[in-house]
């Protein structure tokens, strides 16, 4: 360690990496940046010269912040935690990118990369159940030191994070890795969509494959669910006039778009999983409020 780095700039080193833990543990942008700030905050004022691993000491403090913020949610009974009227969960902040185009900052938050579904998933786990999955299945930390953040035995933590996982796995099955595959899927549907081929959108759809839209508060049933084939296929129809407008992105690493109207407005965000070749669920955003919120400057170029 350089002997004249300051306090702030030992932070700075790990800002990613607590940022990465936060978004995941959290789901939102703004809740993930202000939990890294508090983190900030009491590193600022505690003396850890005795602290031997301060990459572990910040994330610890970092989760404790989380961990009091999913309790809170859990309280209040608030969103994002708590089911929409259609049973579907609010879909978390996407983390829009460009293919082909690389962000050094971005990479870190994606890295071994959560997809959307994934997060739509772990929004419905406890508040223990999360961290304990986040920390040892997504970041390696062993169960002795979750342990005591979640104020549970070791072995407890470790039967909170299997339980989450058989969860996680069951409900939100691991993308094909090719992006090239992932983005010939996604072309296919929107090809379709456009066309409204009902048998081509069929084809390229698992049968079970799932679709989660939300649309914020504004809408009545905040998110909506539709399952199977021929009933996705057939509300995908309903969007074939957006189709044009598609701007091919990488949503959470993964194959996906965002629909940019012709005054430069998002319209909504569109997020895939594709598994051997066919869609198996597709995640949109819509919530006019949430869009505006979103940073489309990697569109700029």
């Amino acid at each position: 360690m350089d002997e004249n780095m300051t306090p702030a700039d030992l932070f700075e080193e790990h800002r990613p990496h607590l940022r990465a833990v936060a978004y995941r543990m959290l789901g939102s942008i703004a809740e993930a940046e202000d939990a890294v700030q508090e983190a900030w905050l009491r590193y600022d004022r505690t003396d850890t010269s005795g602290v031997t691993n301060l990459g572990g000491w910040l994330t610890t403090v970092a989760s404790r912040v989380c961990l009091n913020l999913l309790r809170s949610r859990a309280q209040r009974r608030e969103e994002p935690l708590e089911a929409g009227e259609s049973g579907g969960p609010r879909i978390p902040d996407p983390l829009i990118g460009r293919e082909g185009v690389v962000d050094p900052e971005q990479e870190v938050v994606l890295a071994d990369s959560v997809g959307l579904a994934l997060m739509v998933v772990m929004e419905s786990l406890s508040p223990a159940e999360r961290v304990a999955f986040v920390l040892h299945d997504l970041f390696a930390v062993p169960f002795e030191e979750i342990a005591p953040l979640i104020e549970r035995t070791a072995a407890a933590a470790r039967q909170l994070a299997s339980r989450a996982r058989r969860r996680v796995q069951g409900k939100a099955p691991a993308p094909d890795k090719d992006l090239a595959r992932q983005r010939v899927a996604v072309d296919a549907f929107f090809a379709a969509a456009r066309d409204g081929d009902l048998d081509a959108l069929v084809a390229v759809l698992d049968p079970d494959v799932v679709l989660r839209s939300d649309g914020g508060a504004l809408r009545a049933r905040h998110t909506v669910v539709f399952a199977g084939a021929a009933t996705v296929a057939g509300q995908a129809v309903l969007w074939g006039g957006l189709s044009p407008f598609a701007r091919p992105a990488l949503i959470n690493g993964a194959a996906g778009a965002v629909v940019i109207g012709p005054n430069g407005t998002a319209m909504s965000v569109m997020a895939f999983t594709v598994v051997a070749g066919a869609i198996v669920s597709i995640e949109v955003l819509t919530d006019p409020e949430r869009l505006n919120a979103l940073d489309l400057s990697v569109f700029d170029a």
